[in-house]
């Protein structure tokens, strides 16, 4: 994995994983691969309300939603000598936040990312700020009448910051990390004014938006 800042490596006995669970995530070592990774986890639809599942309920379970995708993608990082970064996407009240897990190449800032459907997942490292990066989501991310609802997003934040039982083996719902993620300081991506300039999404493209890997009927 070429890296552009080497951190000491996580071990096992730190993130308190089984040697079977620390196994797993170290077969995945690079951002490519820790996007197929979570990309072949089923998604998680909260069939029994919500969850915020930790890295260990991901790999027990075998579903995860955006924050427990990003809480899996960094911690591989820091297995794997990277910084456990994520970032907070905030959005207009008629739709759901997301979470990456970020890294840098060469200077420059990409994505991992859990999404059930295509055109949220993973970015190449091309952007050269935080900002560049959640822009490249603003205009896929809409509610289901095709509004654009994007708005702002956060510093990133090192989740070496965040204790590792609460959220790497946490058996309850990760609260603490959630709430850490979402309090973090946010920086608007658009003005008032642009907000009323938005067009919505067509319905080509909104019909084309309902194509997703994994089912909630199969889930079932």
């Amino acid at each position: 994995m070429a890296l552009t800042t080497r951190i000491p490596p996580a071990r096992r006995a730190q993130l308190g994983l089984k040697r079977s669970e620390f196994a797993l995530l170290q077969r995945v070592s690079t951002p490519e691969k820790i996007q197929a990774f979570v990309n072949a986890v089923p998604a998680n639809h909260e069939l029994d309300g919500e969850t915020i599942h930790s890295v260990r309920e991901v790999l027990r379970v075998r579903r995860a939603h955006c924050i427990e995708g990003a809480f899996v993608a960094a911690c591989a990082l820091w297995i794997h000598g990277e910084r456990p970064l994520v970032m907070h996407l905030d959005c207009a009240t008629t739709d759901w936040p997301h979470v990456l897990a970020v890294y840098r190449r060469g200077g420059n800032w990409g994505a991992i990312s859990k999404s059930n459907g295509a055109v949220l997942r993973f970015r190449d490292p091309v952007y050269r700020s935080l900002r560049e990066l959640a822009l490249s989501y603003f205009h896929e991310y809409f509610d289901k009448r095709g509004r654009k609802t994007l708005r702002s997003y956060s510093q990133a934040l090192d989740l070496r910051r965040v204790d590792p039982a609460l959220w790497v083996t946490c058996m309850g719902a990760c609260r603490v990390a959630h709430d850490w993620i979402s309090d973090l300081r946010h920086y608007p991506l658009i003005s008032t004014h642009q907000e009323r300039l938005l067009a919505r999404r067509d319905a080509f493209e909104r019909r084309a938006a309902r194509l997703v890997e994994h089912p909630r009927d199969a889930a079932a």
